[in-house]
């Protein structure tokens, strides 16, 4: 405790450093076996180890699993590249710009490290495609060395790793949506008791902003086993179930109900104690019974099925019950399918402008450039704000340039032998720790350990002079200065602009569903994404600055009118309406089908479909008037969708 203080004084944190220098011991490691094994580039080895590197034994796994994948695919992409171009320049450069727009694509749709592995086969191909562009004769055997120097970084962080890395903690994750239940169970009783059941409060708007930061860090604790991926979807159906609570209890309808009002209390002072008996549960099953039949008491039912189906995941023992928490609350993730086109596009325009830039000069370090482009355009292109990040890659580039320039020519020259040069090597190595370790140095240590290994070539005789080695550092340290440019100026990217494009997107949907008829068909998979749409606006909300408040109101607004309009097409399809009810709810569903330019026109038909109702769906009803009622108190928010 003491030492650990010391350091904090001068800026290092002790457990990072702890876990930075076991991750540089094992870079040295994974170097020296590399070069044991005859392997042309044994550096990269080390600089995979770096990359494997992860906090717990789960996520060790899953990445190393998928980098090890991307890798293989990668490798494969670069062979028939390089194989189908015969060293041309040209065609290599067209081809390998498609393929990286391809997995950017690919890596900005899926989530965690698939999306890590998908990236991986981008720039995986460059690194056979553009470092030995001048013998297509050999490019099998250049292939197969760098899977394996590749494949050699990941077993050896694997092994290293899982001997001093710790397990993944669940409990830390189970307990804070445990809290969050027990808040919300407190918070609807509150609302029973008084009878003010319609309005979105302060607090409601933090549960929703703590269920959305629970949501963002999930996917983490799911790798490494199908028992903790397991758990991971059925906490995110809990997440599910508590959003459709917090809606079903401000429908109004309600009224004033102390008895219900007594056992949510009682089950919430159970969570809140840690209690994993079914007590509580039988509590909320309770109040589910006493107000059976609406909306309210479905969303207590699907709560306690969904919490029962949480502990059965993690092994716990829990009564015999008939879930159907899963059924009714699949978990739909968010997919950014405009980000993912955009990014595609802007890998592929840099690709290929510096591409040609190569081919029209014909400058040597040009493949370097495009190397470090390729693994800038991709990976970062899933940050919220890459060009601001790219602030700090370009500072690491530097100084990692600066440490390989003063490895080659500084201390290389002592060596008497290749394994003196490989030994010689370490120290800069195993130095990366203290930028993991410094709180101003953290942002910019990867970087410097993954260009300083880059830029090195431990063989003896020693190899290259100075300007060339100095030319290659330039070409590299460019990769993040063009890459800010293009985040700059190709399709923007900030936290705001994602928040704006979820925005075009959620209302956007509203309007599909409007559209499709038999959109109630597919109420659960309208739902369960638009609910993780909700979890990510309010996430990058929080991070772009933007008003808390209206993107919490107008997201839920948007989940409001959702309801309406499923409501609305089963009443619709059912038959059971009059010719007047007809026409009022078919009139609502014509305007919902324009809400992002005419919400006021959408809310005032709501609003008369609601009428129309009262008398003999009065269920539906009071749904409807509330999405109008949500729908007039947001018209500037669905705007922002226009």
């Amino acid at each position: 405790m003491v030492q650990a203080q010391r350091m904090a004084k001068f800026g290092f944190d002790l457990p990072r450093l702890n876990f930075a220098f076991r991750t540089a011991v094992a870079a040295c490691l994974a170097l020296f076996i590399a070069w044991l094994l005859g392997l042309e580039h044994p550096q990269w080895s080390a600089m995979t180890v770096w990359a494997a590197a992860q906090p717990t034994r789960g996520q060790l796994l899953e990445k190393g699993v998928f980098r090890a994948l991307g890798t293989l695919i990668g490798v494969a992409a670069g062979v028939g590249l390089v194989a189908v171009s015969g060293g041309d320049p040209r065609p290599l450069v067209i081809g390998l710009s498609v393929w990286i727009g391809l997995c950017v694509a690919a890596g900005n749709l899926l989530r965690g490290y698939v999306s890590y592995g998908a990236m991986l086969s981008g720039y995986s191909a460059s690194m056979v495609a553009l470092l030995d562009t001048g013998h297509p004769d050999h490019v099998l055997s250049l292939g197969a060395d760098r899977a394996a120097t590749i494949m050699v970084g990941v077993v050896t962080a694997l092994a290293v790793g899982w001997l001093l890395t710790p397990a993944a903690a669940e409990n830390e994750m189970t307990g804070r949506m445990r809290r969050v239940t027990a808040r919300l169970l407190r918070d609807l009783a509150i609302a029973l008791r008084c009878g003010n059941t319609t309005t979105l409060g302060d607090e409601q708007r933090a549960l929703l902003a703590e269920m959305a930061a629970i949501d963002e860090v999930l996917d983490p604790h799911g790798a490494g086993s199908l028992r903790s991926r397991q758990a991971v979807r059925a906490m995110r159906t809990v997440l599910s179930v508590q959003i459709s609570l917090l809606l079903a209890g401000r429908r109004g309808g309600h009224g004033r109900n102390g008895g219900i009002a007594d056992l949510l209390d009682q089950a919430a002072a159970g969570f809140e104690a840690g209690n994993g008996s079914d007590g509580p549960l039988a509590r909320i099953d309770a109040a589910a019974f006493s107000c059976r039949d609406t909306d309210l008491g479905d969303a207590l039912q699907t709560l306690s099925e969904a919490i029962r189906a949480h502990r059965v995941a993690l092994g716990q023992h829990v009564e015999t019950t008939t879930s159907s928490g899963h059924a009714s609350h699949p978990v739909v993730l968010h997919r950014d399918w405009i980000g993912a086109r955009q990014a595609s596009i802007r890998a592929t325009l840099c690709m290929l402008l510096v591409g040609l830039l190569w081919v029209a000069t014909g400058w040597e370090a040009a493949p370097f450039l495009l190397l470090g482009l390729s693994i800038m355009t991709t990976i970062f292109s899933t940050f919220d704000n890459p060009a601001h990040t790219m602030r700090f890659v370009l500072i690491g580039q530097i100084f990692g340039a600066l440490g390989a320039l003063a490895c080659r020519f500084l201390v290389w020259p002592f060596a008497g032998n290749e394994l003196q040069v490989v030994l010689l090597t370490m120290p800069f190595i195993l130095g990366a720790s203290l930028f993991f370790s410094h709180r101003r140095t953290l942002p910019t240590a990867f970087d410097y350990a993954m260009v300083s290994l880059l830029l090195l070539h431990p063989v003896y005789p020693l190899t290259g002079d100075f300007s060339s080695m100095l030319s290659g550092a330039i070409a590299v340290v460019l990769a993040p200065v063009v890459a800010l440019i293009a985040y700059r100026l190709i399709f923007p990217l900030n936290a705001g602009k994602r928040l704006e494009t979820l925005i075009v997107m959620m209302v956007h949907e509203l309007q599909d569903m409007a559209r499709t008829e038999d959109a109630s068909q597919h109420r659960l998979t309208w739902r369960g994404r638009l609910y993780h749409r909700l979890f990510r606006m309010i996430r990058f909300a929080e991070r772009s600055g933007d008003t808390h408040r209206d993107v919490t109101d107008g997201g839920l607004a948007v989940l409001s009118v959702g309801y309406s309009i499923l409501s609305l097409q089963d009443l619709v399809r059912s038959g059971a309406l009059t010719d007047g009810e007809e026409r009022a709810a078919k009139a609502a569903l014509q305007r919902l089908k324009k809400v992002s330019s005419e919400p006021e026109k959408a809310a005032a038909a709501l609003a008369r479909a609601s009428g129309r109702l009262s008398a003999a769906h009065p269920r539906e009803s009071t749904s409807v008037a509330g999405a109008a009622a949500a729908l007039r108190a947001n018209v500037a928010f669905m705007k922002r969708a226009g």
